[in-house]
């Protein structure tokens, strides 16, 4: 596993998120269908990994908000196409694609997303306690490294490399949420792994030329 990443923060203060999580989950609310309380339950289950996701496959903040209320409008209007052991599935899946074209869009305008690695959701709370000049210099290092490495990693790579090193499923969860064989998930990681060791001395060697290291 990639050491010392930790997780994106959801961040509460988004309208999706607020919705999800008001009152039960479980009880059905007056004049609620059995569609709405299903969709409801979802989202309290499946927001904040659909949100995480999408940062993780490279968008902004804010487009992961927009994102992930597109996911699950998708997810709205076929509900009864998806079954109840398939749900994370589907989202991911979705997820994916929503990335790829919001990615696709971004590139057209010339944008770059902004790290997914911003300061305001990376650093855990042992790291929010006053940490030194020099802790920061090298956070902020490491998450410009991380995030240069992954935006240039094609994204079937990084879905898997995500999953696996940052999410820590295990490769049969993997295969089984992204509906692939072992064998291809597996040569996926290996893929991404060997992209993500060459990126980083790549990455390395220059900073190291720039500060003048031998």
């Amino acid at each position: 596993m990639v050491a010392d990443v930790a997780s994106p923060e959801l961040e509460l203060s988004s309208p999706l998120v607020r919705l999800a999580f008001i009152g039960s989950r479980s009880q059905t609310r007056h004049g609620e269908s059995a569609g709405d309380l299903r969709l409801r339950r979802m989202m309290a289950a499946h927001f904040e990994f659909v949100w995480r996701s999408l940062r993780r496959l490279g968008l902004s903040g804010s487009d992961a908000d927009d994102g992930a209320q597109e996911v699950f409008l998708v997810a709205s209007r076929k509900l009864s196409l998806i079954a109840n052991e398939s749900e994370k599935r589907f989202l991911f899946a979705t997820a994916l694609r929503v990335a790829s074209t919001r990615r696709r869009g971004l590139k057209r305008r010339r944008e770059e997303p902004r790290s997914w690695l911003g300061d305001e959701e990376l650093e855990p709370e042992r790291e929010r306690s006053e940490p030194g000049p020099e802790r920061l210099a090298e956070l902020a290092r490491a998450r410009q490294q991380l995030s240069q490495i992954l935006d240039d990693m094609k994204l079937e790579l990084r879905a898997v490399f995500v999953l696996y090193e940052l999410e820590e499923l295990t490769v049969p969860e993997i295969a089984s949420l992204l509906q692939l064989p072992l064998g291809t998930v597996s040569s996926r990681l290996r893929g991404a792994r060997e992209r993500f060791e060459a990126s980083l001395r790549q990455l390395r060697a220059r900073d190291d030329f720039r500060e003048g290291k031998p």
